[in-house]
């Protein structure tokens, strides 16, 4: 079995090329989803998260708020740490469950991890291969303004935050640019694809 992280920037087309993937015969594990599992009101990290941050984080129906826990947390990075520190164990379980769940099943999978952080967490080195996903800042704040309905001043805010593409491509072992054609982001994937199913 073989198991690779994938990665990218804000709005750089991640899901895109995980969802390629999986169309090739790959699974995908995607921390954001397993997060959310994390946050559920059944999920492991649920009860310390309110206990750590208070009721006005949850909405009316009792579900977590994100936009309100983000908010809280991205002004202020000791905070963030205390989130991270309640979340990442859980979603960590949750990643390796998943894993011997496909595992069981089929032996020689290639399994993509698709998470923004893998690189910027240390996360990656658990990896045999790591893949960035890559375009260009123009595109990420045209992609991620439209996607997200943010303005142009929220956007630069989050992609000062991240750690640039060009530092991220110093730990890739391959590249993927979504910058051009679909047709272009799907050749680029299926060759990545060919050099997996080659190892």
């Amino acid at each position: 079995m073989l198991i690779v992280a994938l990665t990218g920037g804000l709005a750089t087309g991640k899901s895109h090329v995980g969802k390629t993937f999986v169309e090739l015969g790959c699974h995908l594990i995607q921390a954001d989803e397993l997060g959310h599992e994390a946050l559920a009101p059944t999920g492991e990290a649920h009860a310390p998260v309110i206990a750590e941050f208070g009721p006005q984080i949850l909405k009316p129906d009792g579900l977590i708020n994100r936009k309100a826990l983000a908010a809280i947390v991205f002004s202020q990075p000791e905070k963030l740490q205390k989130l991270n520190a309640i979340v990442h164990p859980a979603v960590e379980r949750l990643r390796l469950n998943q894993i011997e769940m496909i595992r069981a099943a089929d032996p020689d999978a290639i399994v993509i991890v698709e998470a923004a952080i893998h690189i910027e967490t240390g996360g990656y080195k658990r990896y045999q291969k790591l893949i960035l996903v890559v375009c260009s800042e123009q595109q990420q704040m045209e992609r991620a303004m439209a996607r997200d309905q943010s303005t142009r001043e929220e956007v630069l805010a989050r992609l000062a935050r991240q750690m640039p593409l060009s530092e991220k491509r110093k730990f890739a072992d391959y590249v993927i640019d979504t910058s051009g054609a679909r047709e272009d982001t799907h050749r680029q994937t299926v060759e990545v694809y060919n050099s997996l199913r080659g190892l």
